[in-house]
């Protein structure tokens, strides 16, 4: 990480333009850093894999599979926190630095000092919060009877208020979801590589957002699928989709803030 004096502030980089066409190449770009050092991708991949499985066996075993749902759904907004030892990894691909895992784990624990546990607790914040809220639909639209239903009768959710009740808690859900990829697209990565608070590198990644709406629209739906994707198969799929998606949105935070 570039070194910074200690309360002197960053000051903050210009938004770019950038357009579909860029998406492609930042792919790539976050493939090849897969490849290049496949071991952090699955290192810092691995917990999220790990909590996948077992969310799905504490649900399994108290019988309410139907919690996988709103968590499934939320998984997408805890994604930014396997991220940062990505982008530290793709930072060092690009300047040339070494991959030493003692330095790349170093800024990653170094973080706790500087802005990013913030960003975290707004993060937590608002997955936990979106939890509540799908538990909340289900049970106005469904009944709280539903509840010990669904798991032996997933049919429910297609019947009655089931459709409205899906339809409801996607768009809500949707919500959510593009207000945290509006604070974190840019913000994370910027809070790594610059000192800056936490607020300015929020409204930052907003103004990114909202210059460039089509292209981060995009690119956040081909985030998503590739999340959805990759958490098919057991979560395992996830070994291979978070680590490409995380050093890609770095190269993405290059053009978006050059």
């Amino acid at each position: 990480m570039t070194q910074i004096d200690a309360g002197q502030p960053s000051p903050l980089p210009e938004i770019q333009t950038v357009t579909t066409t860029d998406i492609g190449p930042v792919l790539r770009a976050g493939l090849r850093d897969f490849l290049r050092a496949p071991a952090f991708g699955i290192f810092f991949s691995a917990f999220y894999v790990l909590g996948g499985v077992i969310f799905w066996q504490v649900f399994l075993a108290a019988g309410q599979e139907w919690w996988l749902i709103p968590v499934i759904l939320g998984f997408p907004l805890l994604a930014p926190f396997a991220a940062i030892g990505l982008y530290e990894v793709s930072r060092r691909i690009e300047a040339g630095e070494p991959l030493m895992w003692r330095e790349v784990l170093g800024v990653v624990f170094a973080q706790k000092d500087r802005q990013l546990p913030s960003m975290a607790m707004v993060i937590l914040l608002m997955f936990m919060f979106w939890v509540f809220v799908a538990h909340t639909i289900f049970a106005l639209f469904m009944g709280l009877s539903a509840l010990t239903n669904i798991t032996t009768s997933p049919g429910v959710l297609f019947e009655g208020n089931g459709p409205l009740m899906l339809l409801v808690g996607t768009v809500i859900g949707g919500g959510f979801a593009v207000a945290l990829f509006s604070f974190t697209v840019a913000g994370l990565p910027l809070l790594l590589e610059k000192e800056v608070d936490f607020i300015s590198a929020i409204i930052l990644s907003v103004q990114v957002v909202l210059a460039n709406p089509v292209t981060m629209l995009a690119w956040g739906l081909v985030i998503a699928a590739c999340l959805f994707a990759g958490m098919v198969p057991m979560f395992l799929g996830l070994f291979v989709a978070l680590p490409v998606l995380g050093h890609a949105s770095w190269h993405m935070y290059r053009r978006l803030l050059g």
